[in-house]
């Protein structure tokens, strides 16, 4: 049991929202619950949950102690009661999620809950397949991100031995990951690499492309192939041969071709006229191309998973 006293600032909230906050990570519904069965009461009664806190009045909330606790990666699958994951493909070692735009992959500095791991840790709790008061150390962790206004495939392994695998597959550039993008005009040459050298500006959140090395800048590769244009935009495959923060959008944007939607790097003039909700970017297909010894993964050598046709694909080149 926790006691709150409430002070001037706290005061005028309603006893459900006060006690949300104070637990971050008690489930709503459960919430609702307790204070219906009085186990979260006003000055030693039962309160309800409309109630407005005065200055003086105590709290007290007989609620498990981990409720309690900020929302991070470890602890936020615990606020999520119907956890929404689009599984793309699972076994025993890893889950393929197609990771809607908007959703963050980790938590972030607001502390969010709802994020891609969170839900993927609740989904596989709710299973029965992770236990973590079972485990020792290892929790379900992802092996890829992508950014949050990025729709596509990412990787999640279940055990400690596939995710070593991944981890290793990854670095040595044995998973192939793809990506469809519209950009705004005609690409040309119509297939071809973009290079250059990535800044990251962490302050503002964003990166500058370079034409010649400079301190702190990395090397950027990106192949293209352009599959299809419309009305002035075109849809291109990206493959990334390097990973770093925000490749795709900088560099198309540093060749004068910036993705629609892409405020920070371009415009959303189109992207709002057309009603497409931000970057028209996906991670839409990914190939286990293992060119050595895969372990315990090795039967997923030459294999390859792809989401649906984006929406933004579906509204910018119609079939």
């Amino acid at each position: 049991m926790k006691e709150f006293l409430i002070n001037e600032n706290d005061a005028g909230q309603r006893l459900d929202r006060f006690a949300g906050k104070a637990a971050p990570l008690l489930p709503e519904a459960l919430l609702q619950k307790y204070i219906r069965l009085k186990r979260i009461k006003v000055n030693g009664r039962g309160g309800k949950r409309e109630q407005r806190l005065e200055p003086g009045d105590t709290v007290q909330m007989y609620v498990n102690d981990e409720f309690f606790d900020r929302p991070t990666d470890e602890n936020s699958w615990l606020r999520i009661t119907a956890p929404r994951v689009n599984v793309v493909y699972e076994d025993e070692n890893l889950l393929l999620a197609d990771k809607p735009a908007g959703v963050l992959c980790h938590a972030g500095d607001a502390g969010e809950y709802n994020t891609l791991i969170s839900n993927i840790k609740a989904y596989l709790y709710g299973k029965g397949e992770w236990d973590p008061k079972a485990e020792s150390s290892f929790s379900p962790a992802l092996c890829n991100r992508i950014d949050r206004n990025t729709q596509g495939l990412v990787i999640a392994a279940k055990t400690a031995p596939a995710l070593r695998v991944l981890d290793e597959k990854i670095r040595l550039r044995e998973i192939d990951k793809l990506y469809l993008a519209a950009v705004h005009g005609k690409m040309v040459p119509p297939s071809g690499t973009l290079t250059g050298f990535i800044f990251k500006d962490a302050k503002q959140n964003r990166v500058y492309v370079r034409q010649k090395p400079e301190p702190g800048a990395r090397s950027a590769v990106t192949k293209y192939r352009t599959l299809d244009f419309k009305n002035g935009v075109s849809l291109v495959e990206c493959e990334l041969l390097t990973g770093r923060t925000h490749q795709i959008r900088a560099q198309f944007a540093a060749a004068g071709h910036p993705l629609v939607g892409d405020g920070k790097y371009g415009t959303d003039k189109t992207a709002r006229e057309l009603g497409i909700p931000g970057q028209a970017l996906c991670s839409y297909k990914l190939r286990f191309s293992f060119k050595t010894d895969a372990g315990i993964l090795n039967y997923l050598a030459g294999r390859e998973f792809q989401v649906p046709r984006p929406e933004f694909v579906e509204k910018l080149f119609p079939m």
